[in-house]
């Protein structure tokens, strides 16, 4: 990779003169200094991908000069292997001051620190005893209306406050589904993997990668359980989204790829043709990049949604594909096309998914910032740090 950004200065360089554009033009053009490419263009200092795309797309390279400044691709790390999680307790901890923590016992743990430690799951009155079919039927349905409010709760306040109540509603419904007739304990097995999916998104929402991971491959096993197997190719989605944010472009492609030919749902082989999108725009393929995002707006429509299961991926966008699109016009070296799409489909987005508008909003800066629009930029910033 080195090699190939050394040979980007003079690549740079020589595309600039044949274009007839001085230093201070194309500085112009992609809102760098004049001497920053200089430095750039002599090999003193290293360019960076974001620079790379820009030149690109003034240029007219092609993706040529994209191609010599690679993004880095460093190797994801994943949760290292420990005893066996389904042998695990979760522990909540509770402050005074309302504060709550959960850390995970073995069970053998658990034994050692004696059994009054944890809230035991069958009392003497038999108050924890299996529900009757039809109690459990209805817990089914309560759980369904609770996974709403909890992603309207977390647009609200943030995914570290909706963790712990999540994680407890996760393991409640495990619980349920052992003590449940066949039937029932499907039902209770797939709104519980639901639950872990979506912990795991707001995990990574809060930069915990390797627990994000951690909780998709639970909710995996639980759908799995409840004979669901889809769920599996939609964790290839979740991880492909993962690895392309930490830089690994190479396993996001190839597991975006994996989910979009396999023979899932449309949604989710649609969801998968995004991350392929997003994967290729940063790797500089605007064709194979708007290819995919046709296919994925194909995919999404023909989605035949289930009223009675929550839906997988984000369902605060109006237009999720044309969000998409912008971000992918940004990471191709195009902000001016992208900030305008941004800004469009931004303010389609409902008034209470405060989360959703903040985190497009940082986008949106970083378009119009690209786009040379520093004001506009730095307004949408301070908008997005002080949004509830």
């Amino acid at each position: 990779m080195l090699d190939r950004t050394r040979d980007f200065g003079p690549e740079l360089r020589r595309r600039r003169l044949d274009a007839r554009l001085s230093l201070a033009q194309l500085g112009q053009r992609v809102h760098y200094s004049k001497s920053q490419l200089s430095k750039v263009e002599r090999g003193i200092k290293r360019p960076t991908p974001e620079l790379a795309r820009l030149c690109d797309t003034c240029l007219k390279a092609d993706g040529a000069l994209a191609a010599l400044v690679p993004v880095p691709s460093p190797t994801p790390s994943r949760p290292a292997p420990g005893p066996d999680h389904d042998g695990e307790v979760w522990l909540m901890h509770l402050d005074k001051d309302g504060s709550s923590t959960f850390q995970t016992v073995t069970r053998r743990g658990v034994i050692a620190a004696g059994a009054t430690s944890v809230l035991a799951m069958h009392t003497e009155d038999g108050l924890c005893q299996p529900s009757p079919g039809d109690a459990a039927e209805t817990v089914v349905d309560a759980a369904r209306l609770l996974f709403d409010q909890f992603r309207r709760l977390g647009q609200a306040s943030g995914p570290a406050s909706v963790l712990p109540a999540l994680i407890a509603q996760t393991h409640s419904l495990e619980q349920l589904a052992v003590r449940a007739g066949p039937r029932t304990r499907r039902a209770l097995l797939l709104i519980a993997s639901r639950y872990a999916e979506y912990v795991g998104w707001m995990a990574q929402e809060c930069g915990a990668d390797p627990t994000a991971l951690w909780w998709t491959d639970r909710a995996v096993r639980l759908a799995d359980a409840g004979d669901d197997p889809d769920l599996a190719t939609y964790a290839h989605v979740r991880h492909s989204l993962i690895s392309l944010y930490r830089g690994d472009l190479d396993r996001a492609t190839q597991l975006a790829e994996r989910a979009l030919r396999s023979d899932a749902p449309a949604r989710i082989r649609g969801l998968a043709a995004q991350h392929l999108a997003q994967s290729t725009a940063v790797a500089g393929d605007y064709d194979t990049c708007m290819r995919s995002l046709d296919e994925a707006r194909d995919l999404l429509a023909r989605d035949a949604a289930d009223p009675g299961r929550p839906v997988l991926g984000t369902s605060h966008l109006p237009d999720v594909v044309s969000m998409f699109t912008g971000w992918c016009l940004y990471d191709l070296g195009r902000p001016a096309q992208a900030a305008a799409l941004l800004d469009r489909e931004t303010a389609r987005i409902p008034e209470h998914a405060f989360r959703t508008r903040g985190r497009y909003n940082v986008r949106r800066a970083l378009a119009h910032a690209a786009a040379g629009d520093i004001d506009h930029a730095c307004a949408l910033a301070a908008d997005a740090l002080t949004s509830p």
